[in-house]
Parts: structure tokens; sequence; C-alpha cells
């Protein structure tokens, strides 16, 4: 669900940049070759870079994950710890 919601979310925002980029005449029902090509060339270039940003996501996802597994292993670690040297501690202190 969160996804598609990304999705429709990255697709209404290419719609309306390129709409506001590419049409400039609302007084024809269908567009005209220089808005059709203007809006071609728009949603091909944001299309390609979505493409590249997603690479790149998924070029450092696995890094990221590795991190934040490494963090809580050691938060979990420290917590651990602290726990057992507050067991031992004799009471009053």
């Amino acid at each position: 669900l969160f996804q598609l919601r990304d999705f429709l979310l990255v697709y209404n925002r290419m719609t309306e940049l390129c709409f506001r980029h590419c049409i400039s005449n609302l007084n024809y029902r269908l567009l005209t070759g220089s808005e059709e090509r203007c809006l071609d060339g728009c949603a091909g270039k944001l299309v390609h870079t979505n493409h590249r940003l997603m690479r790149a996501y998924v070029a450092l996802m696995p890094s990221i994950m590795q991190r934040r597994v490494a963090d809580y292993e050691a938060s979990a670690a420290l917590v651990s710890q602290e726990g057992s040297v507050a067991a031992t501690a004799p009471p009053g202190d």
C-alpha cells in the first residue's frame, strides 16, 4: 500500500511539473505538436532520473541496513551490560 502511494505521489508530481512546463495554451482540446514533444521529453527525463535514483538506492540500501543492524546490536549489548552491572551492584548505592 505504501509503495502504491509513493508511486502515485511521484506520478502526480511528474504530471504537474511537466504540465506546467509544457502546456501554454488551454484553448484547444488536443495537444499541439510542440506541447507533445515537450511532454515526451519532460516525462522521459523524469522517468530516467527516477530510475537512476532507484538504482542508487538499491545499491546503498544493504550497507545502510548493515549499519543499522550493527548499531542495534551495539546498543543491545550496552543495555545488556548495564543490566548485568546493575544486578551485581550492592543495594543502597
